[in-house]
């Protein structure tokens, strides 16, 4: 049997290299949640929010430019879907 030695700066390295994966790791899976875990929004509370019109907001459903629920006559939003939209539609300013 051979007997492999590192020195204890390899080890330390090693050591940081698998806890920054391992936090890698927890990231991600923080990310992948449950619908149910995410906050829903209502008609009401998204026009507020974006200060829009309920016609408007009903524009955005019929042009599938926004992604709803509903649920016999009520209508949510998901957080994550709701901050797609605003990042798709936004303007960047050159110089800014």
């Amino acid at each position: 049997m051979e007997v492999i030695t590192l020195d204890s700066e390899i080890i330390r390295k090693l050591l940081g290299k698998i806890e920054s994966v391992e936090g890698a790791i927890k990231d991600i899976a923080g990310t992948i949640s449950s619908p149910l875990q995410q906050k829903w929004y209502d008609n009401e509370e998204v026009c507020r929010a974006l200060k829009i019109s309920k016609r408007l907001l009903q524009s955005y459903r019929d042009e599938y430019k926004l992604p709803f629920s509903q649920i016999n006559h009520k209508i949510y939003y998901k957080s994550s879907d709701l901050e797609k939209f605003l990042e798709k539609y936004y303007r960047k300013i050159q110089g800014f």
